[in-house]
C-alpha cells in the first residue's frame, strides 16, 4: 500500500521529474522540479492553490514516482519526453501532431537534387523551411526544376554517366541529362548556387534572368519559348507575392500568441525566414479554466520545439513564460547555436505579436462556433431523441440491416453511433449462414443473435483474463438498438435479447408509404417527431447509414464475383431470367420443384429456357433412363 504521507517525507531535494498516477496506475501529470522536495509536498498542502484543474488531480493521486536528475535543464528533457510519451490527462496538451515540409538541395552531390522533405536530417544537404503549405513547397520545386533544368531521378552521378537511356525529363526540354554527360559537374552546380540564391527569396535575379530570354525569343520570332518564360515569370511573381516581407535584418523568427476560452486554447504560430513570412499554422491546446496565458506559452513552446527539427534563432511570444532562461538553454542546446526568447514591446515585432493574437482570437471563435454546431448535430440530436422516448445517457447507439438481391447472398451490417458521431472502427458485416431466399425476419433474427452470442463470449473472456477488453469487438453492448422499421423488427429484436438474457432498449425507425422516417416506435407507441429537429436529422443519417453500409458490402462482393447463383450455369439464363425466375419462386428448391409449362409462365422465359432450366435439375433422372 503506497502511503502518500510517508512518501512524501522520503523525497530528495535534487531536481528531477515527478510522475503521478491514479487507482488504475495511469499516468496522470509529469512535472519537473528544481527541488523535487519542495514541489511535489504543494500538491498536498491545503494552503497552497494551483486552480481547479491540479485540485481535480490530486484528488485521483494514488501514488507517484520521480527521478532524479543532475540540473533543472536534464529535468526539462525528460519531461518533455516522457509527457510526450504518455500524454497525461491533466498536462497542458497539443491536440495536433503536425510536421512541417522543408525544400532539401542535395548539395553534398556531384549533380545535386532540389527535393521534398519532412525530416531535417544532419546529412550535409541544405534545408529551407519549414513551410506551412506543402502544396506551396511542391509548386516551387516543381517552379526552381522548371527554371533551371535540373535532375529529379534517384541515379547516382557520375558513376552510372551514359549507362541508361536519358529519361521523358530530357526529351520534353526540363533537364539537360547530367546522366549522359551534356552537361559538366560545374555548370550544374552554377545553377544548384542560383537555385540557392532564389529559395533564399532573392527573386529579382530570376525575373531579370527571365525577362531577358523571353526578349530574345520574342526577336528570334520563337514565340513559343517567348509565352514558356512568360509563364515562368508569373510563376515567380506568384511566390514572390506569397512572402511578404516584415523586417529587414534576415533573421529566422517564430512569433508566437495565444487565446484562451475556458477548456479550449488556440496558438498562433507565425514562421519567418531570413525575414520573410513564409506561411503561419494554429494549434488547438486542451487547457484547464484557470490556466494562465503564460501557463499556456510556457508549455506549447517546451512541447513544440521538442518535437520539430527546426528552431529559429529568436522566439517572439505574447507574454514572459516561467524558467525562460532554462528553456533557452535548451533550445539552444538544441539548435547548437544561441536561441533567444522575447516579449516585444513596440514597433513592428510588438505589431507581429498582436497580429498572431487576433487570427488566435479569431480561429477560436470560429471554432467554437463550429463546435457549438456540431454538438448541436450530435450530441443534442441524442438528447433531443432521450427526450421523446424517455431514456437518458443514450451514449452507444447500434443499427442494423438487411441487403440482399432476391434473396441472393443475404448480408447484414451493425453500425455504430457513439455521442451522435459515426464510430466507423465499430462497424460489423455479417454474410448470413441460415438462410436462403429474400426472408429479412429470418435475416435479422440471425444477424442479432451472432452480434450478441459473439459479445457475450468475449465478455465471459474478459472476465477470465482470456482476452483484452479493447482487443473485442463485441464486448461493448448498446445503450439503445435503432431498427430500421417498426412493430416487426422490434419484435425480432426483442425476442433475440429475451432469449439471451439481455435488457437493451429497442427503438424502431419507422417510415412512411413513400419509405421516408416519420416516427420512432418504443414500448408498442409510435412516437411523431418534428421533422426540421436535428433528432430526426440524427435518425434519417442512422438510417441510412445502415442501409449504405450494407448495400457497399453487398456490392462489394458481386464485384468480387463471390455472389453466384446455380442459375448462373444454365445455358440461356442471363440476369434478367435469373431475376424473373427468383422473383416467381422464391428459392431454388421450389424452381427445381417447377414443371416445364410452368416455368414458361416466367417473365422473358422461352421453350429453350425453360427446358434448360428443368434438364438442369433433373439432369440425374435422364442419365439413370439412360
Amino acid at each position: 500500500m503506497f502511503d502518500i504521507q510517508e512518501e512524501l517525507k522520503k523525497l530528495p531535494v535534487n531536481p528531477g521529474v515527478y510522475i503521478m498516477h491514479d487507482k488504475d496506475d495511469v499516468i496522470i501529470y509529469i512535472g519537473k522540479a528544481k527541488n523535487l522536495r519542495n514541489r511535489v509536498r504543494q500538491y498536498f498542502q491545503a494552503s497552497h492553490d494551483e486552480g481547479i484543474k491540479k485540485r481535480q488531480m490530486v484528488k485521483h493521486i494514488m501514488r507517484f514516482e520521480y527521478i532524479v536528475t543532475d540540473s533543472e535543464l536534464e529535468a526539462l528533457v525528460l519531461e518533455c519526453n516522457l509527457i510526450k510519451e504518455y500524454t497525461p490527462k491533466y498536462n497542458t496538451m497539443l491536440r495536433d501532431d503536425k510536421t512541417y515540409p522543408y525544400i532539401k538541395v542535395t548539395v553534398a552531390e556531384d549533380f545535386p537534387r532540389v527535393l521534398f522533405s519532412r525530416k531535417l536530417k544532419k546529412d550535409k544537404a541544405k534545408y529551407f523551411g519549414p513551410y506551412s503549405s506543402s502544396m506551396a513547397v511542391k509548386d516551387t520545386i516543381d517552379l526552381v526544376n522548371k527554371i533551371y533544368k535540373i535532375r529529379t531521378c534517384n541515379r547516382n552521378l557520375p558513376r552510372d554517366i551514359g549507362k541508361e537511356r536519358a529519361c521523358l525529363n530530357y526529351h520534353i526540354h526540363q533537364c539537360d541529362a547530367p546522366c549522359q554527360g551534356y552537361i559538366s559537374s560545374e555548370e550544374y552546380k552554377k545553377r544548384i548556387q542560383d537555385i540557392i540564391v532564389f529559395l533564399n527569396g532573392d527573386y529579382e535575379k530570376v525575373i531579370t534572368q527571365l525577362t531577358e530570354k523571353m526578349q530574345q525569343a520574342s526577336e528570334d520570332l520563337e514565340f513559343e519559348k517567348a509565352i514558356e518564360y512568360r509563364e515562368l515569370i508569373n510563376s515567380v511573381n506568384q511566390i514572390a507575392q506569397k512572402q511578404k516581407i516584415t523586417n529587414t535584418d534576415g533573421e529566422d523568427k517564430d512569433v508566437i500568441a495565444v487565446s484562451s476560452d475556458g477548456t479550449d486554447a488556440v496558438v498562433q504560430v507565425f514562421f519567418i525566414r531570413s525575414g520573410k513570412l513564409i506561411g503561419r499554422d494554429h494549434f488547438n491546446v486542451r487547457v484547464g479554466t484557470e490556466e494562465k496565458k503564460t501557463d499556456i506559452l510556457y508549455n506549447f513552446v517546451k512541447q513544440f520545439y521538442s518535437g520539430t527539427p527546426f528552431i529559429p534563432k529568436e522566439i517572439m511570444l505574447q507574454e514572459n513564460i516561467e524558467d525562460k532562461e532554462i528553456i533557452e538553454e535548451f533550445l539552444s542546446n538544441k539548435k547548437g547555436s544561441k536561441v533567444i526568447i522575447k516579449v516585444p514591446q513596440k514597433g513592428m515585432k510588438e505589431r507581429l505579436v498582436e497580429l498572431a493574437y487576433k487570427n488566435a482570437r479569431l480561429i477560436l471563435t470560429q471554432d467554437k462556433e463550429k463546435i457549438k454546431r456540431e454538438e448541436g448535430r450530435t450530441i443534442g440530436a441524442v438528447k433531443e431523441i432521450e427526450k421523446l422516448i424517455g431514456l437518458n445517457d443514450l451514449n452507444r447507439i447500434e443499427a442494423f440491416d438487411i441487403s440482399n438481391i432476391n434473396g441472393f447472398q443475404t448480408v447484414g451490417s451493425m453500425i455504430v453511433y457513439e455521442k451522435g458521431k459515426p464510430k466507423r472502427s465499430d462497424y460489423r458485416k455479417f454474410k448470413l449462414k441460415t438462410v436462403s431466399g429474400p426472408d429479412d425476419y429470418a435475416s435479422m433474427n440471425e444477424v442479432l443473435t451472432r452480434r450478441f452470442l459473439h459479445g457475450k463470449k468475449e465478455q465471459q473472456m474478459i472476465k477470465d483474463n482470456l482476452l483484452d477488453k479493447e482487443v473485442g469487438s463485441f464486448n461493448r453492448f448498446p445503450d439503445i438498438i435503432m431498427m430500421d422499421g417498426g412493430k416487426g423488427q422490434v419484435n425480432i429484436c426483442k425476442k433475440v435479447l429475451d432469449e439471451l438474457n439481455l435488457n437493451i432498449p429497442v427503438c424502431g425507425m419507422v417510415k412512411d408509404d413513400n419509405h421516408r422516417t416519420r416516427g420512432l416506435y418504443y414500448n408498442n407507441v409510435e412516437i411523431p417527431i418534428d421533422t426540421h429537429s436535428e433528432g430526426f436529422k440524427l435518425i434519417t443519417r442512422i438510417q441510412d447509414e445502415a442501409h449504405r453500409f450494407a448495400i457497399e458490402y453487398h456490392r462489394s462482393l458481386r464485384s468480387k464475383t463471390q455472389i453466384r447463383s446455380v442459375l448462373d450455369d444454365i445455358d440461356g439464363i442471363g440476369s434478367t431470367r435469373r431475376k424473373a425466375l427468383m422473383k416467381r419462386y422464391q428459392s431454388i428448391d421450389k424452381i427445381k420443384e417447377a414443371s416445364i409449362d410452368d416455368l414458361l409462365l416466367t417473365d422473358s422465359m422461352n421453350l429453350m429456357a425453360a427446358q434448360n432450366v428443368y434438364y438442369f435439375f433433373h439432369k440425374d433422372l435422364y442419365e439413370d433412363n439412360n
